[in-house]
């Protein structure tokens, strides 16, 4: 295991849905630290909990009991307005839907997270703006609207918008899943070049091929990590 600090520590994690009297064990107590520069995919057949740990990750969800420790912080020891503030500082989403809004344009798009965040002026804003629409090769649509752009142009704009508040951990959930062939392997070119200039990245994929392209892969089986190979392509 990587001896530097974790970015990431989860110890007996577990995550409890309960209807109807019935209880299901979306995770199943998770342990696992992620480093800081880390490149991971998870893969796991449906409903093994993939979604469920990137959801648990984002602080989108809560765990029903155990620990995640986020950039030194204790997440499940604060408040929700705590919360907000370590998931808007901390980390960046990338979603096989793209999430974007469609009255407007890429630029307000990847503007909004810094909108919410607060403490830049506009031409701060703008500027970091440009400066993430450039990384992903997008500033020349950058007043187009979603409807105008492909889908690996919307994905790439999406990108662009979890990475202008420049987060320590970007979390994927299937970021190729709505894209061909095509498009697909040019945003997870892009994802690799992010990897190399030092984010850490969690991605979860059914693509074996995509996956390899990790430096290591989790294999999720009813809510427990089954597999943990230090291994991987780069």
């Amino acid at each position: 295991m990587n001896q530097k600090q974790p970015l990431i520590a989860l110890r007996d994690l577990r995550r409890i849905y309960t209807t109807d009297q019935l209880e299901t064990h979306a995770l199943a107590g998770l342990d696992l630290d992620i480093a800081r520069g880390e490149y991971v995919a998870i893969e796991g057949p449906s409903g093994c909990g993939k979604s469920t740990l990137l959801s648990v990750l984002g602080l989108l969800d809560e765990p029903s009991s155990g620990d995640y420790i986020l950039a030194g912080v204790p997440t499940t020891e604060i408040d929700a307005e705590e919360q907000a503030r370590l998931r808007n500082r901390e980390i960046g989403f990338i979603f096989q839907s793209f999430n974007l809004i469609p009255e407007m344009s890429v630029r307000e798009n990847v503007e909004l997270p810094l909108i919410y965040r607060g403490g830049l002026d506009g031409r701060a804003r703008r500027q970091s703006v440009e400066e993430a629409l450039k990384r992903v090769g997008m500033d020349h649509r950058a007043d187009h609207r979603p409807g105008q752009l492909s889908g690996g142009q919307q994905q790439r704009a999406a990108i662009a918008r979890a990475l202008v508040g420049q987060p320590s951990l970007l979390l994927a959930d299937e970021p190729t899943g709505n894209l061909d062939s095509e498009s697909g392997e040019q945003v997870m070119d892009l994802l690799g070049e992010l990897h190399d200039g030092g984010t850490t990245l969690v991605m979860v994929t059914h693509n074996p091929d995509y996956a390899a392209r990790a430096g290591r892969r989790l294999r999720m089986h009813d809510g427990r990590i089954e597999q943990d190979p230090e291994a991987g392509g780069a």
